[in-house]
């Protein structure tokens, strides 16, 4: 299930909860949330970042672990082994 990011909405005062920001982890189905679950105030649904777990140097150690090799393309026909 997906973690939506909600905010108060614009102008509007909230409680510690809304007034900067919550998450909630909520089924695809479910209509975002209009009201904050703790104070009542009017909510807005927000982007928000999505972080991959794994960077490039850390996928490269795991495959050289795992026996596979990189190459990198040098020209037509032509590549050079990096591992």
């Amino acid at each position: 299930m997906p973690i939506y990011v909600y905010q108060v909405s614009d102008g509007e005062k909230g409680c510690r909860k809304c007034a900067s920001s919550f998450e909630l982890i909520q089924s695809l189905r479910e209509k975002p949330l209009e009201k904050c679950p703790d104070c009542g105030a009017p909510v807005r649904r927000v982007p928000a970042p999505v972080s991959v777990g794994f960077s490039q140097s850390n996928l490269d150690d795991r495959a050289r672990a795992a026996g596979f090799t990189k190459l990198k393309r040098l020209g037509k026909g032509e590549y050079e082994r990096q591992y």
